[in-house]
This record gives C-alpha cells, sequence and structure tokens, in this order.
C-alpha cells in the first residue's frame, strides 16, 4: 500500500533522506544522463526500495558496500500513461543506492529550447518543471510531496551556459561546463528543479535577485524591485525566512506557469514584466509559497490546498502590506469573480467534483483554481471572525510547528482545534466550519471582495453596453481595472463594439498577457476575425498556460480548424504540459 495514490513509492518502509545528483547536459541529443545517489532511512519491514519513473533509461542500478558498489536486481513496472513505471530494487537495506540512467527527449519534466525561442537567439535553454509528478521524469526519485530529503548536484554542461538549480547556486554567473550546487534543507521532489542558458545575474537586494538572459535581466529586476521588501513584510507577519537567498529565474515565454515555486530560485514567466508592476502579485505568490507549500507541505496532491489556499491567503496579505488594501481588494475581486461565475450554471453533483469541501480529494494536478481559492478564502474568513491580532499568531505558530515537514488537512484542522477554536470558543460555530471544510461549494455567508474602484468600472460598462457610450477615463484605468471590465462583459460582443473598444483603447496587440487573454477570448468568441492575426500571434509567442488555454477553448467553440491550424504553429514552442492541455482541448 502506497502513501500517496499518485506515487508507486513506499514510504512507510524506506524513505530517501538525501540525493547525490551526477548529471550531463546533452542538447544535441535533448537527454540528461548520470547518477541518482539515495541515502535511505529504513523504517518498516523488507528490503525493497520503490523509485517512480516515467520514460527513463535504467542503466544499472547499485548497493554501496564496505568494498564500492555492488549490483543490484531491479525491475520496471508497465507503464501508466499518468504514473509512469514503478522501479522496483531488491536491496539488503543498504544505506545508499545508486540508479544510473538516461532521460527520454519527450520527457515531461524537461523543455529543451532551440536558440530561436530564445530572447538572445544565439544559444539553447533547458528548464524542469517538476510540479506535480513530472519529477520522475527526469529523476528516479520517491515522487511525492510527503518524502523530504536535501539533496547535492554536479552538472556539467556546454561551457557557454549557465546552469542553475533550486538550491545554493551563489550570484556569480562565471562559466566553467562544471557546477556543483547544494540544498542543504529538506524539500519534496516537486521541488527539484534545473535550467541552463545564457543567464546572467542582477542583483535586487541583499537577499534577492535576478537571473535572466542578458535582454531581460535588468527590465526583470527593475519589474521586480519590491521583492526585497516583500520578504520582509513576510517576516514580520509568518516569521523568518529559512531558504537563505530568493532569486527569480526569468525564463523563455514557453514556460507553462506564472510562476514555481522552486526554493531559493523561483522560475517566473516573462509575462509579469511588462513595465508597470502590475502584475508582480506573482511575484508575491511565489515568495509565499517559501512559508506555505515550501516549508509546510501538503503530504500528497489531495490536500493541494494546504499549498495552494494558505499561499493565496499570504500572497494577498504580502500584496496589500506593499501596495495597498485597494490593490488587495481588486486583486481577491478578480479570482471571486472568476470561481463563482464558473460556478453559478453547476449542478449539485458537478458542484462537488469541482469545488469539494477541503478535507475532500483534489486533482493532484491542480488545474482547477477553485480549490485553492476555497482555501484562501477559508482562511480570510477565519481571520475575519477572530481578527488579525488573533489570527496573525496562529498562523505564525502554524509555520513555526510544521517547518519542513509534509502534513495533510486532518493536521491542519486538530492544529486549528488546539490552537485558535478551543482557545476562542464561539467565535464560528461546527456548522460553519463544516460548510468549508465538507461541503461543496463557497458557504453562503461567505463575504466576497468589493472595490470601490471596480464599482465604477461595472457602471461604465453598463452604460457602454446600454448606450454605446466609452468609459469615461478607461485610457487611464490600471491593469486590474481593464481586467475587471473584460472579466464581466458578455462573453460575445457585437463587431461594431469590438471595434469601437478596439480603436479606443488599442486593445488588439496590447502587450499585457492577462488583457491579451481576456480580450482574445472574447474576441474569438465573437469570430472578430479582424483581431485572427493578432490573436494567432500572441498564442504562438506565449506559452504560459493561464493565458493561451482560455483563448483555445474559445477558438474551440467557433473555428476549430483556425485554432488547430494556430496550434500546429505553435506547438513547437510549447512546454510538453502545456501540448497535452491544449490537445485535450482540441479533442487531439
Amino acid at each position: 500500500m502506497t502513501h500517496d495514490r499518485h506515487s508507486y513509492a513506499e514510504p512507510a518502509l524506506v524513505r530517501t533522506t538525501h540525493l547525490e545528483l551526477d548529471l550531463e547536459l546533452d542538447f544535441s541529443e535533448k537527454v540528461l544522463a548520470g547518477s541518482a545517489t539515495h541515502t535511505l532511512a529504513w523504517t518498516g519491514a523488507g528490503d525493497r526500495l520503490v523509485l517512480d519513473t516515467r520514460d527513463l533509461s535504467v542503466l544499472a542500478v547499485e548497493g554501496a558496500t564496505a568494498d564500492g558498489w555492488a549490483p543490484l536486481e531491479y525491475s520496471l513496472g508497465v507503464p501508466d500513461p499518468e504514473l509512469g513505471s514503478a522501479l522496483q530494487i531488491r536491496t539488503a537495506r543498504h544505506e545508499r543506492v545508486r540508479v544510473s540512467y538516461r532521460t527520454a527527449p519527450t520527457a515531461t519534466g524537461l523543455q529543451w529550447l532551440e536558440p530561436s525561442m530564445t530572447a538572445g537567439g544565439v544559444m539553447p535553454f533547458m528548464f524542469s518543471q517538476s510540479q506535480a509528478i513530472h519529477a520522475r521524469s527526469w529523476v528516479p526519485v520517491q515522487d511525492t510531496p510527503g518524502v523530504r530529503f536535501s539533496y547535492a548536484a554536479h552538472v556539467t554542461a556546454p561551457p557557454e551556459l549557465m546552469v542553475l538549480m533550486s538550491a545554493d547556486n551563489g550570484t556569480t554567473s562565471r562559466r566553467t561546463g562544471s557546477y556543483d550546487v547544494v540544498m542543504p534543507e529538506p524539500i519534496p521532489s516537486y521541488l527539484l528543479a534545473i535550467a541552463a542558458g545564457d543567464l546572467v545575474f542582477e542583483p535586487i537586494g541583499d537577499r534577492t535577485g535576478v537571473w535572466a538572459e542578458p535582454e531581460m535581466a535588468r527590465r526583470a529586476a527593475t519589474e521586480f524591485a519590491d521583492t526585497e521588501e516583500m520578504m520582509r513584510v513576510t517576516e514580520a507577519l509568518f516569521g523568518p525566512y529559512r531558504w537563505g537567498r530568493y532569486d527569480l529565474l526569468v525564463l523563455p515565454p514557453s514556460f507553462p506557469y506564472g510562476g514555481m515555486e522552486n526554493p531559493r530560485m523561483t522560475f517566473a514567466t516573462p509575462t509579469v514584466v511588462i513595465g508597470d508592476k502590475s502584475l508582480v502579485s506573482v511575484v508575491a505568490h511565489e515568495l509565499a509559497h517559501s512559508w506555505s507549500g515550501n516549508l509546510v507541505t501538503q503530504d500528497s496532491w489531495d490536500d493541494i490546498w494546504l499549498n495552494e489556499g494558505f499561499t493565496s491567503y499570504v500572497e494577498n496579505r504580502i500584496v496589500e502590506a506593499v501596495y495597498g488594501t485597494e490593490f488587495a481588494l481588486m486583486e481577491t475581486a478578480i479570482k471571486q469573480h472568476s470561481t463563482v461565475v464558473k460556478l453559478d450554471p453547476l449542478t449539485p453533483a458537478e458542484l462537488a467534483v469541482e469545488l469539494p469541501g477541503l478535507n475532500h480529494r483534489s486533482e493532484y494536478h491542480g488545474t482547477t483554481a477553485m480549490g485553492p481559492l476555497k482555501g484562501s478564502w477559508f482562511l480570510s474568513w477565519l481571520e475575519e471572525r477572530f481578527s488579525r491580532e488573533v489570527f496573525d499568531p496562529f498562523l505564525r505558530g502554524y509555520f513555526d510547528r510544521f517547518a519542513f515537514r509534509s502534513i495533510n488537512s486532518g493536521d491542519f484542522v486538530a492544529h486549528l482545534e488546539e490552537h485558535l477554536l478551543s482557545q476562542h470558543p464561539d467565535v464560528v460555530t461546527g456548522a460553519e466550519l463544516a460548510a468549508w471544510l465538507d461541503e461543496p461549494g463557497i458557504p453562503a455567508f461567505a463575504r466576497r471582495a468589493v472595490s470601490e474602484r471596480f464599482q465604477v468600472v461595472d457602471r461604465a460598462r453598463d452604460t457602454w453596453l446600454a448606450s454605446g457610450d466609452l468609459p469615461a477615463g478607461a485610457a487611464e484605468w490600471t491593469t486590474q481595472e481593464w481586467l475587471r471590465f473584460l472579466d464581466a462583459a458578455p462573453d460575445v460582443l457585437g463587431a461594431t463594439q469590438l471595434q469601437q473598444l478596439d480603436r479606443a483603447f488599442g486593445l488588439t496587440g496590447t502587450a499585457n498577457g492577462e488583457i491579451a487573454r481576456r480580450w482574445y477570448q472574447i474576441v474569438a468568441a465573437s469570430s472578430y476575425e479582424v483581431a485572427y492575426a493578432d490573436l494567432a500571434s500572441f498564442l504562438t509567442r506565449v506559452g504560459r498556460m493561464k493565458l493561451v488555454l482560455p483563448v483555445y477553448r474559445a477558438l474551440a467553440g467557433t473555428d476549430r480548424a483556425f485554432a488547430a491550424e494556430v496550434f500546429a504553429k505553435a506547438r513547437p514552442g510549447y512546454h510538453p504540459i502545456t501540448t497535452a492541455a491544449v490537445q485535450k482541448i482540441l479533442g487531439q
């Protein structure tokens, strides 16, 4: 019986406590080759070590002896499309086991970019994305968040490229072709990360900086200039930052996410670098993971709200402290609006699947934003009921108590009962808690965020729809106000309305990815072919799933042939995760 239904590993019997990687990057073959050496802690009866793999070629398995290394018997199980293959190793309860292996060019956790797909256009680029269960495609490992280990790595690469990992990389960009890094704190496998490319370092503060291609580094450092301040306010709220440095690596546009919270080295999309800091809540979110997710971790993907829900809550507190209450309210209202609107047409059965109680299983891949939003909404509700003076110390104590541990929802609920509810009885009822923890949907008593600026935007949009009078002052709106305007607009608009908006505000071709996604979604749903060339350019240029998938969904409902044509051109630049998601939308 496994600890995690998304992993073949058996941590009740044996756990990896330290991992040593010795890897060589081969850009011509698009593979990693080398070895992974596991230091093991045996706790149960038995002598079998089971590791997760996906499409790995296992070349040898050895156990450490007093005289060196001895070969071990092993077998690879029948591959499952999602889970991969179990690597079963027969041991003599060895303290160290080494697996020599080679990745496949199609590894789902790696993307190999040709020089033409980078900002510089001269050198290739490679990066990993291990969450949720893609680490097994580039390292044979116990691929479950319930197992934490420290690691060290030696990586060789073409000498013109810089190699970075989710570890202590230092700040020098001197390139040698041979790199050694150390991650002394224990992390789960989904936080293993590696990248290689034409990368330089640009400092932000004493503990913060940006790694990026030379063409992007200075712009990104300017955009993320508030990162050190974000760290200070989070420490004041929820305790010390325990990972040494916090640096950001800005990846090419094919990166499938807004950010990935790899410890010490957040991987970030370039789509948030637009020059006005309006999208830096992505940085606040990934930094927040240094407490919620990286420090205190869900022990399986069934409890993803413990990572993402807590992080969304902490993110909002960071945004409020650095950028003000109204900015934080607008960010929260945008997220709540998209969730509540999606929930409105669902049946009770669908609701139970899409947004179950927080104590129920979630989808491990985390493609829905609703579970994390419910988690953050729940924490905001607790804060409102108990007051920040009471709730903030409670949450800080939670991070202290479970630091560098993996827990489940039951552990949190027990901590909640012991350290908050029992000490402040009669503040919340059992029925109210059950509505959050056990029942589907958002409780009816949950208050939605209300932004005064959004109320102005809503009135302006309603007036425009009724009379055709363009919103006064819209040219000066912030990104968030435009997102609200487009989010709450009808899914389909007339050609005259679209032309009017576009001529007045230049939405087609905007460099703001969040505005572009919403605009092109309406363009596609409305079959506004005037903007199709720019829509296609956007989908080809950007690989972030949050931005491209909604546009593909809208196109699939109006012009599937055009959607397939665009995808065929864009696909070479997409990450395997993005490719699979678009194929699902288009029925390919």
